[in-house]
């Protein structure tokens, strides 16, 4: 049975609900904001354009849940948190009506947990439906099934995320952060612990951030500008779900807890941008000026920030992984690590790599998702390097070697782009 999805319950009306909701109204939608309290909502109302409110209802949760039936889709956006989830799909279950789909935005908690022990009737209509922050503007909006959805509602989100709400709509497995954070967060938190030795060698963390930012295809805010920008808190949230999720022989299991100076940052509410600061922060001077300054990770002091040091790091994008400098060795263990990473992640989280370099280059803003970046850098020279220092080759990159392929993408005969397989072979790389 096909499903429409004209209108939106959207349960949770904080950043992520009501950029949802905010997102669905101004596609035309009906939309019914609920939030704990009616002084939530209303504050949650100021996401919504003026000129679309007229498509908005609004009411709690406690008093006004009953009038999800009257919506084509229920988007659960409250905590991150698994009990409280579940305690609301229970809640929800009863009330709508047949044909609606549902969901959960939750950025990382497995669909089957949330799901466990409900009824057919659920477990037939529901996915995850990540959207990334700030929901306006972030192009990626990973789409993920579970083992029983049907493939009528999987259609109907990913047409009325790509047709309606003009996003690019990504498919991921009900693994662990799925696409985005599970390859983004891998970065990060690797990043803290692999550039400890670097910082005790003298380099500067704005160099860092540099030497992961341009050089490599990566926006500016690098490794510790990045996490400034999402916070520390959010990222301990991550790394303590990754802790409990991630399969056992994971290499991410190593990073899920912050170094010891990152960790006392958590402690005292250091958190980033949000908090007044983190590692980086502005300072208004008495003569109204403004002064940019960095919290030194050795000395655990503020001091004002200094330019990067680039000196020697190759133009050529990506060039600097081959260098042998410090900051090629950098480049090296930080983002080269993570395109391994991602090499042995397919098919755990995707099907394809397609959709794993979409979910980086829409959720994180890299200029090539980690695939497209290896056929950037050649990926016989990323197999050799490894090779030589003695490492395993991730299973995507013995994939590549074993059909013979010398990259991920080629142009076929006829001029279409074709991206290689799990199984060898070649198919034709779908629409953005």
């Amino acid at each position: 049975m096909a499903r429409q999805i004209e209108s939106v319950a959207v349960l949770g009306c904080g950043t992520m609900g009501s950029g949802i909701a905010a997102a669905s109204a101004a596609a035309g939608c009906r939309v019914l904001m609920l939030d704990l309290t009616t002084e939530a909502v209303e504050q949650a109302l100021a996401a919504v354009e003026p000129e679309d409110r007229h498509l908005v209802e609004t009411g709690t949760l406690p008093d006004d849940l009953a009038r999800i039936v009257d919506y084509d889709w229920i988007c659960e956006a409250i905590v991150e948190d698994l009990h409280t989830k579940r305690e609301l799909f229970a809640k929800v279950e009863p009330l709508r009506r047949d044909g609606t789909v549902i969901s959960s935005n939750t950025s990382g908690i497995p669909l089957r947990d949330i799901t466990a022990g409900f009824d057919e009737r659920l477990l037939n209509d529901v996915a995850i439906t990540h959207f990334f922050n700030p929901v306006r503007v972030m192009k990626l909006f990973e789409l993920v099934p579970g083992e029983h959805t049907a493939p009528a509602v999987i259609d109907a989100f990913a047409q009325f995320g790509a047709d309606k709400l003009g996003k690019g709509v990504v498919h991921a497995k009900d693994t662990v952060n799925f696409i985005g954070n599970r390859i983004g967060c891998y970065f990060m938190l690797s990043g803290l612990h692999r550039a400890k030795p670097y910082l005790a060698e003298g380099m500067t963390q704005e160099t860092i951030d540099a030497v992961l930012g341009k050089p490599i295809g990566l926006p500016p805010t690098g490794l510790y500008g990045l996490i400034d920008l999402i916070g520390l808190d959010v990222m301990d949230l991550v790394g303590k779900n990754l802790s409990v999720n991630l399969p056992e022989r994971d290499p991410g299991r190593a990073f899920t807890a912050f170094p010891d100076v990152e960790q006392r940052m958590l402690e005292r509410g250091q958190l980033g941008r949000k908090a007044g600061g983190g590692f980086g922060r502005v300072v208004k001077l008495d003569d109204g000026t403004k002064k940019r300054e960095t919290f030194d990770l050795v000395t655990e002091e503020w001091r004002a920030a200094t330019e990067p040091d680039l000196d020697g790091v190759p133009g050529d994008l990506g060039e600097v992984l081959f260098a042998d400098t410090v900051a090629g060795r950098l480049a090296w263990e930080i983002f080269g690590g993570t395109l391994r990473y991602a090499a042995g992640l397919v098919p755990e989280i995707a099907d394809d790599i397609v959709n794993v370099d979409r979910a980086i280059r829409w959720g994180f803003n890299w200029a090539n998702g980690p695939f497209e970046m290896l056929d950037v850098l050649g990926p016989d020279r990323i197999i050799a390097k490894i090779e030589a220092e003695g490492g395993e080759i991730p299973s995507m990159l013995a994939a590549l070697g074993n059909a013979g392929a010398s990259t991920f993408y080629r142009t076929s005969g006829d001029g279409a782009i074709q991206y290689l397989t799990v199984d060898g072979d070649w198919a034709p790389v779908p629409p953005e």
